[in-house]
């Protein structure tokens, strides 16, 4: 039985471009969010993860779901991982800048698509295919 990884994440767009995050000590990007913790719900974790990582808080009132992905995972984790994506978007208040979770931050177009993993580059060919990504 493979191991299913549920997570949610932000999509943030600003000008063709969609805001990733570098992890401390990982060498990939990924669409800012995170894992689930007991029973959050999604907008539970996603308003955590974003706190916890952008420093900024997003506006429960304006979160929209745009879309799920699941893909295999890439290298470095357990054979047979499944990682499910609940993507969202929505407005913030606060600056936003990287926690101590977060090495780096970047505007990523489509052609940093091979940067991120199996399941942030779905994510990308949608958005792209919709005209949202450059």
């Amino acid at each position: 039985m493979p191991v299913f990884i549920d997570t949610v994440a932000w999509v943030h767009l600003d000008s063709g471009r969609v805001l990733c995050a570098r992890p401390r000590g990982k060498d990939i990007f990924y669409v800012p969010g995170g894992k689930r913790e007991g029973g959050e719900s999604d907008l539970q974790t996603l308003l955590r993860e974003i706190a916890e990582e952008l420093t900024v808080a997003l506006l429960p009132e304006t979160v929209r779901h745009v879309g799920t992905y699941q893909a295999d995972q890439p290298q470095g984790h357990p054979d047979g991982a499944v990682v499910r994506m609940s993507c969202y978007t929505g407005d913030y208040a606060g600056t936003l800048a990287a926690s101590s979770e977060i090495d780096e931050l970047a505007w990523f177009s489509y052609a940093d698509r091979s940067r991120v993993p199996p399941v942030d580059q779905m994510l990308f060919d949608d958005l792209k295919a919709a005209g949202a990504l450059r």
